[in-house]
């Protein structure tokens, strides 16, 4: 059913075929060097329909999922002037997600999200023990990452907010593996008991 709707809506997007086929690198550089919204607008059609699919998921609404989509592109105009992306899909990932969280709490004080949404883990590390049911809100789980040690803090924030893998943390942070793997897993640990300890369960 989203086909219906991945027509792309970016207007300025032509028919360039020597644009098309560049890869994200080069879309990236393109637009960095020269601020072509064509190639920009190139790179983001690519992955529109993922980007619908996170807002989707969200928002549970399709309109302003759909609305979502245009925003996150506007993000995306000042944002990727800014940072260096090495893996544009996860990026562009990590970004649609924050934008959403971040309409949530705009939207309505008494919306919740779960932890376990709100922390999307890598494949080869175990979920979060807590029920679907049993949301918390964003405001809480906050407060509780501010309570962690420092070093459970970046690499709990880097492993599970950014999506970075253990050996990305490690050397991001200058941490020892063995060293990152406790700190977020013992991070994992901390955070649950202060949420559950201030989410009044």
């Amino acid at each position: 059913m989203r086909n219906l709707y991945l027509k792309s809506p970016l207007k300025f997007i032509k028919n360039n075929a020597r644009i098309q086929e560049q890869d994200d690198a080069a879309l990236i550089a393109r637009y960095k060097q020269s601020g072509d919204l064509e190639a920009l607008g190139v790179l983001y059609n690519k992955y529109m329909h993922l980007v619908f699919g996170v807002c989707l998921n969200y928002l549970k609404d399709e309109e302003q999922s759909k609305d979502a989509v245009m925003q996150i592109f506007e993000e995306l105009v000042l944002k990727l002037k800014l940072h260096e992306v090495q893996n544009f899909k996860s990026w562009l990932h990590v970004l649609s997600r924050n934008h959403c969280l971040m309409a949530l709490r705009k939207n309505s004080k008494n919306t919740t999200v779960s932890l376990e949404d709100t922390f999307v883990e890598n494949t080869d590390f175990v979920h979060l023990d807590i029920d679907d049911t049993k949301e918390t809100k964003l405001t809480v789980m906050e407060k509780c990452m501010e309570t962690l040690p420092e070093e459970q803090r970046v690499s709990v924030d880097l492993f599970y907010l950014q999506e970075k893998c253990y050996k990305e943390v490690a050397d991001i942070t200058g941490y020892e593996m063995l060293k990152v793997k406790s700190y977020i897993q013992n991070g994992k640990r901390n955070l649950k008991i202060c949420i559950e300890k201030n989410s009044g369960e």
